[in-house]
Parts: structure tokens; C-alpha cells; sequence
């Protein structure tokens, strides 16, 4: 059974329009909605917490989302539309790599503008036969969209081009954002029509629909969701430019999985969301994973591959065979170049004719014998800087070939008219190389095509007068700049920009010998012919499922307005500390410990202020006060810090650096760890940090009695990322056979004795009043990293052990929603206070509680 809102489309399709009523009317309205919407528009969605809708779908499904469905349109001269499907197309190739079970729905526009009259009936028979669902865009909204915004603004950036000037790209409209936001939010409405929340994948592509998984993600919370990015992504440099920049990673980061095709773009994505979001990521196990609210957004690297099969059965093809003997012939004795490009600024088309040029100039022998074949597609975009490239390349080609030409030769062959794709396919088959020399390419499978072709069938090999048993060969020049050059380990890699570079590799090419094209060509063909676009798919879909494997588990509840949405999840277990019920706790408990830490916990992080104020003193005061509790504040701060900030606090006991010093109370003298019996390790260690700190600007040593600390909260997050993992492996080798431990925290390394952690206060405290004989039966553990995770180990262990009370409560807290030992968490420091303001006052007089509680502020906590 299918989800009443994907049955209510086939009811559609199958033409049971009784059964439609309020939906019918709604299928319209979303499929032909024109302006602009608002980023903040919910659609009265507003409330996700309960949005995900039940299901009963048993079949697995995938909805396909792209910027154009992969259907061809054609209309009759009668006016009568009729489709096919678009076997060129990769959200149709990728099919091959689903599951033989695996129902896929496609979502996206058709190429051909449809009027509103005849949109029913066209979503009626594109449902029915093809399982796609249209959505329709007016054509002010979608030039708007797509050649506006993605076109003007997205496409140039992620291509490195800034808008210096109103000529290359144009400054930043507000209107094409919000056009941009509009048209995600109708794809957003035809998911909204097909899913079924709790069993469908959906599979979002391109640049073209960056935002439409916030959209998702804010009506079903749980939704298994991927998104892969078929463009380059820019370094952090460039991608900081814009404007929404933040609104674009954040919209990015709802979606389960992110793919994209090299290690360098998932690198600046991530290098933007550590400079811009403050969010690191981590590596386990081979897979890439970015701690988002909770949720583990995965990273996929792997570059798309082709359609093989369909190659092979164009290369089977009469049409394919004729054309072959026909470039034969005309390109008798002569060695062939082949270039296949879109006419635009980035494939760059000029710089490889000016290789050309330079290669004829130098060697006089090579005239008359190659020939460079430019099959320039036609542009994607449209402009002024569409027309420039078309100018200069026609130019340039004139220009080589007066200058080089003869009767019967001619240097350089542009094809600037659509060719069908076996006319492509033959060129691949004769020419001797393939020059790629984009300047910036997401991926570009033109290589790929030109290994398959290459290979060739038995047919083929006879027409160009190969052996049967002849092994085959290849040579490509590609630019270092394009998705494809990491996995082409056999091309000869470019500098575009460098013409010197460029010629001596199209010299290289045509002179390298047999054995080694051979070579070559044999490496590229095993990698792509196992590395297929059905692999792609394949591997996409399993990573996937992996992503969203754990989200029945956890429980999830979306925050956040407009853009700003994200949805927090969280193991069933971990939860939201309720001050009512720990208060109750409380007043019911006699013998109670409270563990405190300072920095992060009990002040901001990042604070200018670190000291405590006034209403902090208060609080630790009044809880330390009550005869019923043990207050202790554990730091990583030096004793004579800690000793002048609570100076006024009596019966506050303090663990200064890390739990090494313990001083009960006030009126007790500090006590030190037995576990330490020297720091001549320090002669070595603050030698080493001394030389990170010179190479780091913004770094800095904090020396303390028991440890020593590399801070890198003001330097490069990158740099400072890099020299931390430097400077670990460092210390951990000079310090291999001293008894130490180097560990990394929140943007620090620190260096301190082995065995030194909070735990030895939380021990200690326990040991001590279990031999006085008094059981404790509350605990209360608060802390916000990873130090305090051993505070939290030694409570949670000794829950169930003989050193507390069997009905002791206990509270492991930590600052925020994060993987933790503890079991309970606040969202923040302003929080915290308020729990411990609300201790404090329990038990005090209703009046005393009013005045204390009215007297606390969050805007004079920090």
C-alpha cells in the first residue's frame, strides 16, 4: 500500500478523478504557482516536531530530484505532445545501479514550456507511463531561477569567477535569491505530493536545488535524504563572497549524505563550514562525518562514471561504422587531435588553439601531418561572455588556419553545429589524443568516453585497420582543473593556463611510443570500465542507507526559522535535563555532591570575561552552604587562579588543573596527586610548543604547574587544525618514555602527567564519604568537553556499585546536544546557571526563591 498523498497521483493517473476532490485542486496550484515566495514562508508546516506522516509502504523507493526530468518532449504538427525517454540523461543512466526491487519516481522540469491548460493531462501521462512528476515553473520565474541566479551568481562562483565587475556575473540580486528560494519550495511541494517519509530515499542533484533540503527536512523530520553536488565547490576564499553563504551550508548540512566527484571540493565544503559554521569533522573508519545538532551528516567522495553499454551499442551501430570509414578517409595520413567542449569561458577552447598554433610554430615537420578536430558544443548559458568565446575561438581557428593551411590541409577542423551522438562517437574512434583543457570542470566525462570508444569492437578494428589480437591504445591530455585528472592516472596532466605546458604534452602524445600508449590506455580502461555511472549510483545509494540507518532510533525535533531550520537528534536516552524533576530530586536527597566545571560550563565560551560574577559567587555560596551538600568546582585552571576567584566562597571545595590539586574547602590547605613524581618532561615539551607557536600566529603556550597547554583558539581554524596534529605526533614522539599524556581539546593540545584527569576528584569525593559512612544519594555532574568525560565515567559506574545509595539520583549533564557519557544535557550556560539557581533557592522561602530568582538576569551572567 502507498502513502494516501503518492495513491491520490495515481488516482490521478489512472483517471479516478472522483477520488480527488480537495487534491485535485491542490495538484494545480503547486504545479503552476508563479512569483516570488518568501524564505520564510512554511506553508503552515511550521510545526514538524509531528510532521512525519505514518506509512505502509513495504517496496523500496527513490525519488529522483533534478533541475530537468530526464524525458524528451516533442510536439507534432497537429500541436499533439508526445515523450520519450532521455537515454542521455544521468538521472535515467543511474537507474542501472537500483535494485531490481527498487521503484524510482522522478521529479524535475520538462525542457519545454507547457501551457496551463494541458499541465493536468500532462502530469496525468507523464505519471502514468514514465513515473515522473512535472513541476511547472512560469517562464519569468524560471529565467529568474536558473538563468538568473544559478546561471549569474552560482555557476561563476563555484567556477571561481568573482563579480568584479557588472560584466562577470553581475552583483548580487536579492530577487534572483528569492526566485532561487521559490522554485526550490515548488520542488519541495512536488515531493511533499509523492513521499512516503517514513520508507522513501529521496536523491536531490545539483546546484540548481541547494536549499530544497531544508525544505524537506522542516515538513519530515526523518527523512533519508542525499544530495550530490555535480559542480566544483570553491575554496573557502572564494565561496565566502556571497551573500547567503551561510543559508546555503546550512541547507546543505539537512541532507544525510552530501556527495561530490574529488577530495578537493568535499575539502573547501568542509573548510567552509569549519570558517563559517564553526563545525569540525572527523574521520572514522574511512567515511567523513560533520557533527550537525546531533545528527552525523556523511561526505561522499567518488567521481561519476558513464554509461557503458549505451557507448557500446552506438558503437555497434551501421550509422557509427559508416561514419568511421568516412573521417578515415579524410583524415588519411594524418594524425588526429580531438577536442570535444561546451562554448563557454571555462572549457577553455582558446588556450588549447593557441597550443596548437604554438605546436605547428616550433615543429614545421608536424604540418600536414596533425590535425586538432574542436567539436564545440553549444553553451549551457547564454550572454554577453558566451558570444566573446565564440568570437575568439572562430578567430583563433581563422587565424591557424591561413597561417598553416595548404590545399587539402587544414590544421584546425572547428565543428561549431550540433553533431548526433555516433558523428561524436567516431571522432572518439580515429583520434590519435583527447585534449581537455577546461579551466575549471566539475567533472567532464569526455575522457571516459573516448577509453570506451578507443577500446572499440572487432567491426570498428577492421575499419581502421587493426589487428584482431592488436592490444589498443590511447592518449589524453587533461587539465589539472576538471573532476576526472585524479582518477586518470595515465593522462598527461596540464596546466591550461601554461601554452609551453600544453604544447609539450600535445608534442608528447603524438611521439610517446607504442608500448606506452598502450600502457596507459590499458590503465584508464579497467578504471573506467568498472567505475561505471551504475557503480556511481550503486555506492551512493549504499552509503545512504548507512547514513539513515539510525534514524528510527533517535528522536529528532526540528528549531530554527526559515532558513536557519535544522532538525536536533538524539539518542532515546540522552535528554533534556527537566529542572522540575531534578529539583524535586533534590529536596527528597540529604547527602548530595555537586561536580561543577568552570570554563564552558559556568561562563561562555569564547568570553571576554572569564572571571565569575556576582550572581555566580551567590549561587556556589548558597549550595556549598547547605549542610546536606558537597560542592566542588573541577578546572583545568592553575590553583592560584581558582584560589583568588572564589576567595569568598568558604565551603566551596576546588580541583584546580584537571583534579592534580584538591583543596576541600576554604580553610584546608591544597593537596596534590600521588600519582606524579616529577615534570622534567617539560624541558622537553615547551621547546617544541615554543617552536609551533612561532610558525602559528595567533597561538600561544599556557604554562601551568602540572601541565602545559598550545592554544590555537585566535589562529587559522585550518592551519591551527594542522599544526595541533603536527604538534601531537611531535610531543608524542619526544615524550614516548616519559609518563605523560598529550591530548587534544577544544582547539589546544596540552601535555599533563598520566593518570591526572577530573575523574580523581569525582573518586575521591565518592571514597570519602562512603568511609564517613554516609552514602550519597544525589550526585549532580555537570561539564561541556572532553575533560569532563571522565567526571562523567566515574559517577555513571559507581551508579549501581556499593559507594552510593541504591536510590541515588544521579545527573550526568552536559553543555549541549553532543555524543557524551553523560545522560542528560543543556542547551547552554544561561541554562545551567538557571538549574543551579533553582537548586540554590529550593529551599528557601517562597520569598527569598522570588527575590533570588528575579534578582538572576542572563544578560548579567556573562
Amino acid at each position: 500500500m502507498v502513502s494516501r498523498s503518492y495513491s491520490n497521483l495515481l488516482d490521478l493517473a489512472s483517471g479516478n478523478f472522483h477520488s480527488f476532490s480537495r487534491e485535485k485542486k491542490r495538484f494545480p496550484r503547486v504545479a503552476t504557482v508563479t512569483g516570488v515566495l518568501s524564505e520564510l514562508d512554511d506553508d503552515n508546516n511550521s510545526n514538524s516536531v509531528c510532521s512525519d506522516a505514518p506509512s505502509s509502504v513495504t517496496q523500496d523507493r527513490i525519488i529522483i530530484v533534478g533541475n530537468q526530468l530526464p524525458i524528451k518532449s516533442h510536439r507534432n504538427s497537429a500541436g499533439k505532445l508526445s515523450f520519450s525517454w532521455d537515454n542521455d540523461s544521468l538521472l535515467l543512466q543511474l537507474k542501472d545501479g537500483m535494485r531490481e526491487d527498487m521503484e524510482v519516481v522522478y521529479i524535475g522540469c520538462l525542457k519545454e514550456q507547457i501551457d496551463t491548460v494541458e499541465q493536468d493531462d500532462v502530469s496525468q501521462r507523464l505519471l502514468e507511463n514514465f513515473k515522473c512528476v512535472p513541476a511547472y515553473i512560469s517562464p519569468e520565474l524560471f529565467t529568474k531561477y536558473y538563468h538568473g541566479f544559478c546561471k549569474q551568481h552560482l555557476w561563476p562562483l563555484f567556477h571561481y569567477m568573482l563579480p568584479l565587475t557588472p560584466d562577470l556575473g553581475g552583483r548580487f540580486d536579492r530577487s534572483l535569491w528569492q526566485a532561487y528560494l521559490s522554485v526550490n519550495k515548488i520542488f519541495a511541494d512536488k515531493v511533499m505530493e509523492v513521499i512516503s517519509p517514513d520508507d522513501d530515499f529521496v536523491w536531490v542533484h545539483d546546484y540548481h536545488l541547494m536549499v530544497l533540503p531544508t525544505f524537506l527536512r522542516k515538513r519530515f523530520n526523518r527523512v533519508k535524504l542525499g544530495f550530490f553536488l555535480h559542480s566544483p565547490f570553491p575554496s573557502s576564499e572564494i565561496y565566502r563572497t556571497l551573500p547567503v553563504r551561510n543559508e546555503l551550508l546550512r541547507a546543505l548540512l539537512n541532507a544525510d549524505l552530501i556527495g561530490f566527484h574529488t577530495f578537493d571540493y568535499a575539502r573547501h565544503f568542509l573548510s567552509c563550514c569549519s570558517r563559517m559554521l564553526g563545525l569540525s569533522y572527523q574521520s572514522k573508519r574511512g567515511t567523513i562525518g560533520l557533527e550537525y545538532y546531533g545528527r552525523t551528516v556523511s561526505i561522499k567522495i567518488l567521481p561519476v562514471g558513464i554509461h557503458i553499454s549505451q557507448l557500446q551499442s552506438i558503437l555497434n551501430l551501421p550509422e557509427t561504422q559508416t561514419k568511421v570509414a568516412e573521417l578515415r578517409d579524410q583524415f588519411l595520413n594524418q594524425k588526429v587531435l580531438l577536442g570535444v567542449d561546451d562554448m563557454d569561458i571555462f572549457k577553455g577552447i582558446s588556450l588549447k588553439l593557441l597550443a596548437m598554433e604554438q605546436l605547428l610554430t616550433q615543429h614545421p615537420e608536424k604540418r600536414g601531418q596533425v590535425v586538432l578536430v574542436q567539436i564545440a558544443n553549444p553553451a549551457r548559458g547564454r550572454g554577453k561572455d558566451v558570444q566573446e568565446v565564440q568570437s575568439e575561438t572562430e578567430a583563433t581557428v581563422k587565424r591557424i588556419n591561413e597561417m598553416f593551411g595548404r590545399p587539402g590541409y587544414q590544421p584546425v577542423v572547428l565543428i561549431d553545429t550540433p553533431l548526433q551522438f555516433f558523428e561524436r562517437i567516431a571522432y572518439y574512434v580515429i583520434a590519435e589524443c583527447c585534449l581537455v583543457t577546461a579551466v575549471r570542470d566539475g567533472m567532464n566525462l569526455i575522457p571516459y568516453e573516448y577509453i570506451i570508444c578507443r577500446q572499440g569492437n572487432p567491426k570498428l578494428n577492421e575499419i581502421i585497420g587493426l589487428e584482431p589480437s592488436a592490444s589498443k591504445k590511447s592518449m589524453l591530455v587533461v587539465s589539472e582543473f576538471i573532476g576526472c585528472s585524479p582518477s586518470l592516472s595515465g593522462a598527461i596532466r596540464v596546466n591550461p593556463w601554461n601554452i609551453d605546458a600544453v604544447t609539450e604534452a600535445m608534442d608528447y602524445a603524438l611521439i610517446v611510443s607504442e608500448a606506452e600508449k598502450q600502457m596507459r590506455h590499458e590503465k584508464h580502461y579497467k578504471y573506467v570500465s568498472t567505475h561505471d555511472v551504475a557503480y556511481w549510483a550503486r555506492s551512493f545509494i549504499q552509503d545512504l542507507e548507512r547514513a539513515c540507518g539510525d534514524h528510527v532510533r533517535k528522536r529528532c525535533w526540528g528549531i530554527g526559522f526559515g532558513l536557519g531550520f535544522r532538525v536536533v537528534a538524539l539518542d532515546p536516552s540522552f535528554k533534556k535535563l527537566s529542572i522540575e524533576h531534578i529539583v524535586s530530586a533534590y529536596k527528597r536527597t540529604k547527602n548530595r555532591a555537586i561536580l561543577l566545571d568552570y570554563d564552558g560550563t559556568m561562563v561562555q565560551p569564547g568570553s571576554i570575561r572569564t572571571t565569575p560574577t556576582r550572581e555566580t559567587i551567590e549561587i556556589l555560596n548558597n549550595l556549598s552552604s547547605d549542610p546536606k551538600n558537597i560542592v566542588y568546582l573541577v578546572s583545568g585552571k592553575d590553583r592560584n587562579t581558582l584560589t583568588e576567584w572564589f576567595s569568598s566562597c568558604d565551603n566551596l571545595g576546588l580541583g584546580a588543573e584537571h583534579g592534580y590539586f584538591i583543596r576541600p574547602n576554604d580553610g584546608t590547605d591544597w593537596e596534590t596527586s600521588s600519582l606524579v613524581s616529577g615534570f622534567e618532561w617539560k624541558q622537553i615539551a615547551e621547546p617544541v610548543m615554543r617552536l609551533y607557536t612561532e610558525t602559528t600566529d595567533g597561538s600561544t603556550i599556557e604554562t601551568k604547574e602540572t601541565a602545559l597547554v598550545w592554544n590555537y583558539q585566535f589562529a587559522d581554524p585550518d592551519f591551527g587544525s594542522c599544526q595541533a596534529k603536527e604538534l601531537m605526533e611531535h610531543l608524542e614522539s619526544v615524550l614516548t618514555n616519559d609518563p605523560v599524556s598529550v591530548k587534544t581539546g577544544q582547539q589546544l593540545v596540552e601535555v599533563k602527567p598520566q593518570g591526572v584527569n577530573k575523574g580523581l576528584v569525582a573518586e575521591r569525593l565518592i571514597t570519602t564519604m562512603q568511609e564517613k559512612g554516609k552514602l550519597l544519594d544525589f550526585i549532580l555532574c555537570v561539564g561541556d568537553d572532553r575533560s569532563d568525560e571522565d567526571m562523567f565515567e566515574v559517577i555513571m559506574s559507581a551508579k549501581d556499585g556499593p559507594a552510593l545509595s541504591p536510590v541515588a539520583e544521579i545527573f550526568a549533564c552536559t553543555v549541549g546536544q553532543k555524543p557524551s557519557k553523560a545522560k542528560y544535557y543543556l542547551d547552554d550556560t544561561a541554562e545551567i546557571i538557571r538549574m543551579l539557581e533553582g537548586l540554590a533557592t529550593s529551599n528557601a522561602p517562597i520569598s527569598d526563591q522570588i527575590g533570588s530568582i528575579a534578582a538572576v538576569s542572563t544578560k548579567d551572567l556573562f
